[in-house]
């Protein structure tokens, strides 16, 4: 499984490790992911996702599920996120 966002696309970094004697050894920064499940208002049943902390933040503030797909672009999303977002987009479609 990759060290990625289902929701924001945020992955891993790469960067340096600089000493007090400016050394640079290469390192890595992961992603803060966290494995929760998100409520879906319109659909009526919750998703399993692997979030980062920060787009939990994101998704509290516009309201929920829902409301954080809807304004999402599909190039961030993974299969599965844009796959719920297809269903509640016919979900409201048909309400």
């Amino acid at each position: 499984m990759t060290r990625r966002c289902e929701l924001t696309g945020k992955s891993v970094q790469s960067g340096n490790n600089v000493s007090h004697a400016n050394n640079k050894t290469r390192r890595r920064f992961l992603p803060n992911l966290c494995n929760v499940s998100l409520l879906s208002d319109s659909l009526g049943r919750a998703f399993r996702l692997r979030v980062s902390a920060n787009a939990l933040r994101t998704v509290e503030h516009r309201g929920g599920l829902d409301g954080f797909l809807l304004k999402a672009r599909d190039v961030e999303l993974s299969l599965r996120a844009k796959r719920i977002k297809r269903s509640i987009e016919k979900s409201q479609v048909s309400a």
